[in-house]
């Protein structure tokens, strides 16, 4: 079986999964991006009701994903364990994204509580065609540094749809709705979500799972939670994709309030957006490179390094100082870059131990702690952004106060390099390196090989 753990996959199948992730960022980044200012801008929800109802529908949600994926892990088909998902979650994630954008003719109350349903509707939907779409990077094969190419991959796309999504955006709600901002935002999702739908058929078709466990095994759920938290190199990681997960939220999401009320120029939004997206796909796509020189937990060490003193100096900069700002940015977008590649190629290593240790292989649960950290950190950075802009006046679509304009510029800078701060000190508690993990490989391959003579004797 050592074929499976070596099999090189091809271009076109990396292109393929790739798609995935850019159908994938025709949601995520909308939420990241504009999501927040869409609700107190558009929807007319007040920024303290916002925050709450992100931490509240995004830990509801949160915890949908190990039980996601312990239903991924169990589910046989024949095309697999995880690509039937993406089909299967096409139509949900489209009929969510367009419901989710729009504002119904509701008093204050109710458009709260639309707000709160589709929000957990739409989340759902995400997290139903999202979760197996991330365990199949496990599957597609078995070698360490393949993982971090086709992760690589992955999140070129998804820095490619997430650059489209951060400029298109804007344009596309003034094109379809012109004064009309609320079907500008109905129009553009139904966009999204037909381009989506064609890309994640195009996943479905091009990828294979050629990583099977060493044995077929049935355990409880509970039991695949119990390993999840025996697994040290797991738990990790999930901290640590927590707490960078708020680094990145907080910086995403208050750049277009940034933009708007700091800086007074809403028209570069767009292109503030699709520099930073362009930086962190470059970033990801050079961290092939970077990983031959770089161990992944060294490498991810210094790159958070950097995030923190470039964050940190973005607080001195000067609101007329639009080169900076768009220099500074572009910067921390190529230190960021990486980070998704390399944490989710550690994620599939974490899954190759979890499986070393107790015989039991729980691909989707690993990877579901993923989507499950991202939500969690985005939930409560969602939640001290609306609760610290409530706290210091902030009304919609009017000019701020300067204590509001400097809680809009602390979110932007200081706070994130906080975060980024405390992510260097947690990765250097990360136990896996490269040569443990080959260590393990070539054991579960031994054993492998070892079922199969048992079989055919």
């Amino acid at each position: 079986m050592k074929q499976q753990i070596n099999n090189k996959f091809s271009i076109k199948e990396s292109a393929g999964y790739a798609c995935g992730d850019v159908a994938s960022n025709f949601y995520w980044r909308v939420f990241d991006v504009f999501l927040f200012i869409f609700y107190t801008d558009v929807f007319g929800l007040s920024a303290g009701a916002v925050g709450t109802m992100m931490l509240v529908t995004r830990l509801i949600d949160a915890f949908s994903d190990p039980l996601m994926g312990a239903v991924a892990d169990r589910t046989k088909t024949r095309w697999g364990k995880f690509r039937p998902y993406l089909l299967w979650g096409i139509i949900p994630i489209v009929a969510a994204g367009v419901l989710t954008f729009t504002v119904p003719d509701l008093d204050d109350s109710g458009k709260l509580a639309w707000a709160y349903c589709t929000y957990i509707f739409m989340m759902l939907a995400y997290t139903f065609i999202n979760v197996p779409y991330g365990a199949l990077l496990g599957v597609i094969t078995g070698d360490s540094q393949q993982r971090t190419l086709l992760t690589s991959f992955r999140f070129i796309g998804a820095f490619s749809g997430g650059s489209l999504v951060a400029y298109l955006t804007p344009e596309l709600v003034n094109y379809y709705g012109g004064a009309d901002q609320v079907l500008g935002w109905q129009l553009t999702m139904l966009t999204y979500g037909v381009v989506a739908a064609a890309l994640f058929f195009i996943s479905f078709i091009s990828t294979t799972e050629r990583i099977q466990p060493v044995a077929e095994k049935s355990a409880p759920v509970l039991q695949d939670i119990k390993d999840l938290f025996n697994n040290k190199p797991w738990l990790i990681l999930f901290s640590l994709a927590l707490i960078i997960m708020m680094t990145i939220t907080l910086r995403g999401s208050s750049g277009t309030f940034y933009f708007k009320y700091f800086v007074e120029r809403e028209d570069l939004i767009g292109s503030f957006s699709l520099a930073y997206m362009l930086s962190l796909g470059v970033g990801a796509a050079s961290t092939p490179i970077l990983t031959k020189f770089f161990d992944k937990k060294t490498l991810l060490f210094i790159l958070m390094i950097a995030v923190t003193v470039l964050s940190a100096l973005f607080y001195f900069v000067q609101k007329d100082q639009l080169w900076l700002i768009f220099s500074l940015q572009i910067a921390i977008g190529f230190c960021l870059g990486p980070k998704s590649p390399l944490v989710f190629s550690m994620y599939a290593d974490t899954a190759d131990f979890s499986e070393w240790k107790t015989g039991r292989r729980a691909t989707a649960m690993i990877f579901s702690a993923a989507a499950f950290a991202q939500k969690l950190g985005g939930a409560l950075a969602g939640a001290m952004m609306g609760w610290l802009l409530a706290s210091l006046g902030y009304v919609a679509n009017q000019a701020q106060s300067l204590e509001s304009q400097h809680g809009i510029v602390l979110l932007m800078t200081l706070l994130p390099a906080i975060f980024a701060l405390i992510s260097v000190f947690v990765i250097r508690l990360y136990p896996l390196n490269d040569n443990k993990i080959i260590d393990i490989q070539g054991q579960l391959n031994d054993q492998k090989q070892e079922t199969i003579s048992n079989e055919q004797a």
